[in-house]
């Protein structure tokens, strides 16, 4: 588990009462119609934070990408953080992380079929998703990062909170890392404690849901990550982490917002683990490529590098790798499981705002309910998606 201490940074609170007067200011003209949020016929499903760094967003909206894009055409809009493209920008499976950013190209590469998308104007991006002659049949949309873009009202939203850092612990920026103030969780219909420990107790539920305080018409959840098998970026063949042996010595590459979880996840196979920490979104330089052959080269066997989905959609393809390296570099991909029997509920929460409102809802139910006929014709196993 990571570090529970939140850090406040106290000789910077008279700032962040500044920042959280023109925070506030902006939420009550919103609350007032003074600026307005719109509304689309497309079901729209926000995941965001109201904190600065990594809440596992990115598996999270992966998590519903699988949950209906068996199902319906969904499209991903992101703001393309990083990227350097402008304007709306439609994913190709030739697009990189500077056409679109890294965690858009992830995605992309993770779900060919679905529709990808970047653009800052998330009104804009919505309005070019559901008219553009090659998206045109999207049936739902899910903004990832846009709890803040308050000028799309998502018909679900859902805010993640870590568990390592709950909101009711933190100050707003930058004496902390919150964005907006912690009434803002009350904008969010459903809210997930995300990276929490396997071992999370009924008990430990009730205590962090009384801490929360939320309404009643918000449903909490609890999920946490689950490691796959280390797949080459370059060459060979994918492996499992037992793989890992006492004896290994591992180069941990990540440029992103928390590698502790996954210095705790490699340190339960090996304790030579060899940090290169960059920071979150880093784009690698000449200088970078040669501090990653360099360090690898003084490692003894057996030895090898792990990095993330997010870092690969940078690294990939950057000129400089050396051999040793291209043949020995792995990425670990990463999933949320739900803990405590929640994920049922939430998968029918989700289907059904979407079913219920499709622009063609009668078509979008005739849908569901063929793949559930199916299901029961076939007598197969249903998958951890399940359809009522």
């Amino acid at each position: 588990m990571e570090d529970n201490t939140v850090r406040i940074h106290k000789w910077l609170l008279p700032l962040s009462w500044c920042y959280g007067l023109v925070v506030r200011l902006r939420n009550h003209f919103f609350e007032m119609g003074i600026l307005k949020s719109r509304t689309f016929d497309t079901p729209v499903i926000s995941v965001g934070n109201i904190t600065v760094g990594g809440t596992g967003k990115t598996p999270h909206v992966e998590y519903l990408v699988r949950l209906l894009s068996d199902q319906m055409k969904v499209a991903v809009l992101s703001r393309g953080y990083k990227r350097k493209s402008r304007g709306f920008v439609l994913a190709t499976k030739e697009s990189t992380a500077n056409d679109i950013g890294d965690e858009p190209c992830q995605i992309k590469r993770k779900f060919p079929h679905v529709y990808v998308a970047v653009d800052a104007n998330r009104c804009e991006g919505i309005e070019r998703l559901t008219t553009d002659k090659l998206t045109k049949d999207t049936e739902a949309i899910i903004l990832d990062d846009a709890y803040q873009h308050r000028y799309v009202k998502a018909g679900v939203n859902i805010l993640l909170i870590d568990y390592n850092r709950l909101i009711i612990h933190d100050k707003l920026l930058p004496a902390g890392r919150l964005r907006e103030p912690k009434s803002g969780k009350n904008r969010a219909d459903i809210v997930i404690v995300t990276k929490c420990p396997d071992g999370l107790l009924p008990v430990d539920f009730l205590v962090l849901t009384k801490a929360l305080d939320l309404y009643p018409y918000q449903k909490l959840y609890f999920t946490t990550f689950r490691y796959n098998r280390l797949q080459p970026i370059y060459m060979g063949s994918e492996k499992p982490l037992s793989d890992i042996t006492p004896e290994t010595n591992v180069v941990l590459l990540t440029g992103i917002a928390s590698p502790t979880q996954l210095i705790q996840q490699l340190s339960k196979y090996t304790q030579h683990i060899t940090p290169l920490t960059f920071s979150d979104h880093h784009r690698f330089k000449a200088k970078d490529i040669q501090r990653i052959n360099d360090v690898f080269d003084s490692l003894p066997e057996p030895k090898l590098i792990v990095t993330t989905e997010k870092d690969n959609a940078r690294l990939f393809g950057m000129p400089g790798l050396s051999d040793n390296v291209r043949q020995n570099i792995f990425m670990l991909p990463v999933e949320i499981a739900f803990l405590l029997d929640g994920e049922e509920n939430f998968n029918d929460k989700i289907i059904g705002y979407v079913r219920k409102n499709a622009r063609n809802s009668t078509l979008a139910q005739a849908k569901f309910k063929k793949e559930v006929h199916q299901t029961d014709d076939e007598s197969t196993k249903p998958t951890t998606i399940v359809f009522k």
